[in-house]
């Protein structure tokens, strides 16, 4: 029997428990998925805590969008995937479970070497921070700066900037520089007098700036450092981004991703796996959880512990 990590009410990660479930054949265009690893986002708790809305919960809910797997079951008319296939899971729904049912779209190839749990890592930082980047326009002529560097988001966008040519300024505390540094980025401490100290670290000035942190800090320093508001986004703030006349992803906007920034999204997978596969981007994982143990991995995420927090089915 497999099973999967659903919640009936909204509340604390206590709500979260795990329970059997039926999977059914794979239908047509379909395939079914034993899922070896389970990144576990920020979002995961913030919609099971009541703390981005959601629609009213009149049955047990699932939860996940982010995974890797192994193909046990492949429907009529899919294409480019057999069983025994390892793969990358992004954008699909209920993961945190043993199996799934999942439609090609939503799978690329685990590259040779790398692990489940790399791969479980990827989905929604990795597509968030390339959409983001691609969206400002960031290049060689930008520095940008990433609040929030140390974070999954953050580490992808300093890597991502930095093969475009961009210059990178990154907020971090003082034990998580050492990360920022590492990834080509030059970490400044965020608190009181961080615009002072961007400026003396990017003497050019910034042309850009990615919200990945959602503190107040964050906002009006960039906005105190940035000349064209155009060229600020928060992925975390994003119902009070009209308001500040800057640009929200996602992170509580109350407009959807355009068709452009959605496909965006998707590319972003297979150029990260790319990546992966010639050595040249890296993933910080933390602690690796097993899949009852989603409740504990809610509350790690909630305390911002370094690196990706992975469940194992």
């Amino acid at each position: 029997m497999a099973q999967a990590v659903t919640y009936s009410e909204f509340g604390g990660p206590e709500v979260l428990a795990l329970h059997d479930i039926d999977v059914p054949e794979p239908a047509p265009g379909e395939v079914r998925l034993s899922v070896t690893a389970v990144g576990v986002n920020p979002i995961d708790h913030k919609l099971r805590a009541g703390l981005r809305p959601s629609a009213t919960i009149t049955k047990p809910r699932r939860m996940g969008n982010d995974g890797a797997g192994i193909v046990t079951q492949v429907g009529a008319d899919v294409e480019g995937f057999r069983v025994g296939d390892e793969v990358v899971i992004f954008g699909a729904r209920g993961v945190y479970a043993t199996d799934i049912i999942a439609t090609p779209d939503m799978l690329v190839p685990l590259p040779a070497g790398v692990s489940p749990a790399v791969g479980a890592a990827l989905g929604i930082p990795v597509a968030t921070a390339y959409q983001a980047l691609r969206s400002l326009g960031v290049g060689p002529a930008d520095t940008l700066l990433v609040h929030g560097g140390s974070g999954s988001v953050g580490q992808a966008a300093i890597q991502f900037a930095r093969l475009r040519g961009a210059a990178v300024v990154a907020t971090a505390s003082e034990g998580r520089a050492d990360r920022v540094r590492d990834l080509g980025g030059t970490p400044v401490v965020y608190g009181d007098g961080v615009a002072e100290r961007v400026r003396s670290v990017a003497p050019q000035g910034v042309t850009v700036a990615l919200d990945c942190a959602g503190t107040d800090e964050a906002l009006s320093s960039s906005i105190e450092l940035v000349a064209d508001r155009s060229r600020i986004a928060t992925i975390v703030r994003g119902a009070d981004a009209a308001g500040l006349g800057i640009r929200a992803f996602s992170g509580g906007s109350p407009d959807p991703l355009t068709a452009q920034q959605l496909a965006w999204r998707v590319e972003a997978i297979p150029v990260v796996t790319a990546l992966l596969a010639a050595g040249a981007f890296r993933v910080e994982l933390g602690p690796e959880l097993p899949l009852a143990a989603a409740a504990e991995a809610h509350r790690l995420v909630a305390a911002h512990t370094p690196g990706k927090i992975v469940l194992i089915p």
